[in-house]
This record gives structure tokens, C-alpha cells and sequence, in this order.
């Protein structure tokens, strides 16, 4: 398979896992992931990750995001059970807005890509921001636009690689997690596969420190509960605002 045709699939990967790790907001970019589910499983990389495709399809609605929606909630906002943290830096530094937000503005700042605050909440570190990036690069790439290959080879060498497993682990095993369980299943077939072609090896997963300056494990901090009071405020904007699913991570400058 040419390198186009890889880089194809891989931002069609990437576009999956964006549309579930993103906020799902907005009805077009459901149907996408609809869409795209359908496109995986008859092409999947391997035939657990085929089952567990189809186990997610299964549990959705074809037109309605409510499942996916409150399951989301459930895992990444719910003040009555554990959260998950999506950023690198919380992995790496147990802090939010760390080391490795610096270093993904430093490589968005080799692109005109910029996150537009006013519909994406989640800094530039988030799982949900990564990935929809990549996405964007590679479609890029697959375009012709070769000068960003060395660009995603070092997010996900640098960024997403060393935390992806440990993130991994925190949603599949949440308690909360069905939808998910099998979202994860998926992610690491693929994450093997980023690791073999682009020859990254996977980091050894170790016993996280415990979280710099937090007196309580359930207290979260001022920027936290600011974030997640913006993403309520998205979703109970809800599909009434159709946005582009690149507008809701996005503000792509025009060129000089």
C-alpha cells in the first residue's frame, strides 16, 4: 500500500476517534461517526477490534447522540463519580496546562492551525484535540502537503504515545464505561499499528505520582471546573447550533 493511501486510512482513524473523544455536540459530525464506523468494519485491522466496532454500532442510534452523549458525561464530567482527566499534561505532570500544552502550541505553531476557544473548550493537550489535529494533518498530507510528516510523527512520538495507554486504561476501566470499553478496544489496535509504522516504541506504563497541591482525590481545580462549566454550556446549545465538525476544534487562518 503507498504512503497516500496509508496516510488516507490513518486520518479516517484519527476522524473516529476524534468524533468520539470531541464533545459530541453537533448532529453532522454523529453521522460522520456513523458513517465511518460502517466504513471500519468492513476494512478493520484485526477481528477484535471488527467485534468491538460492531458492538459500538450496535449501542448507537443511528440518529440520535443521546447514548453517546450521557455516556461521555458519565466519564468525563459527572461530579458525582470519578472523572477522567484527558490531558497530557495531567499524565505527565498530574497538573493541568503543563509541559505538554507548551509543546503542542510549539507545533501548532509550525501550522495555521489555532484552536478557536469560543467553540472548543479543551486545551491543546486534550485527547480530543490531538486527535482531531492529526486528523487534519494527515488529510493534508494525503493531499500532497509532505512538509507535515515529521510534524505528526513527533505529536504522537512526543504527545500522544506516552499517554495514550494510561488513558487508555483509566476509561476502560471506569465504571461507567460500556460504549467505551469497546471505543478503547479499538484505539489500541490502531495504536499498535501508528507504533509499527511509525517505529515509536510503547512506554512502560508505571504507578502514577499522586497529584501535585490536591488535598482531596475528588477536588478539582478552578480552570478544571471552569472547562467543564463551558462544556455544559455547549451542550445545552446542543444540535440547535449545527457547527462544522473542523469549526468546533479549528480556526484555520487564511494565508498572506
Amino acid at each position: 500500500m503507498k504512503d497516500q493511501e496509508i496516510n488516507k486510512a490513518r486520518a479516517v482513524y484519527y476522524s473516529l476517534f476524534s468524533n468520539l473523544f470531541v464533545y459530541p455536540v453537533d448532529t453532522a459530525q454523529y453521522l460522520q461517526l456513523i458513517n465511518t464506523i460502517d466504513v471500519l468494519t468492513n476494512s478493520p485491522l484485526d477481528d477484535t477490534s471488527c467485534d468491538a466496532l460492531k458492538r459500538i454500532k450496535k449501542q448507537l442510534d443511528p440518529m440520535s447522540n443521546v447514548a453517546l452523549v450521557q455516556e461521555f458525561d458519565n466519564l468525563f464530567h459527572n461530579p458525582f463519580s470519578s472523572t477522567i482527566r484527558s490531558t497530557a499534561s495531567f499524565y505527565d505532570e498530574q497538573v493541568e496546562s503543563g509541559k505538554k500544552r507548551l509543546q503542542m502550541l510549539d507545533f501548532l505553531a509550525k501550522t495555521r492551525i489555532r484552536r478557536d476557544e469560543t467553540k472548543y473548550t479543551d486545551l491543546e493537550d486534550s485527547v480530543g484535540f490531538i486527535l482531531t489535529l492529526m486528523t487534519e494533518l494527515l488529510e493534508l498530507i494525503s493531499e500532497g502537503q509532505e512538509q507535515y510528516k515529521t510534524l505528526t510523527h513527533c505529536i504522537f512520538a512526543d504527545v500522544l504515545n506516552d499517554f495514550i495507554d494510561e488513558f487508555s486504561r483509566d476509561v476502560y476501566e471506569h465504571e461507567n464505561a460500556v460504549i467505551f470499553k469497546d471505543v478503547i478496544i479499538v484505539l489500541q489496535a490502531f495504536v499498535s499499528f501508528e507504533r509499527l509504522y511509525l517505529e515509536v516504541s510503547k512506554p512502560t506504563l508505571t504507578t502514577r505520582p499522586e497529584a501535585k497541591s490536591v488535598p482531596c482525590a475528588n477536588e478539582i481545580t478552578e480552570e478544571e471546573m471552569a472547562r467543564r462549566a463551558r462544556n455544559k454550556k455547549l451542550k445545552a446549545q446542543g444540535p440547535k447550533s449545527e457547527i462544522n465538525e473542523k469549526d468546533i476544534a479549528y480556526d484555520v487562518e487564511s494565508e498572506i
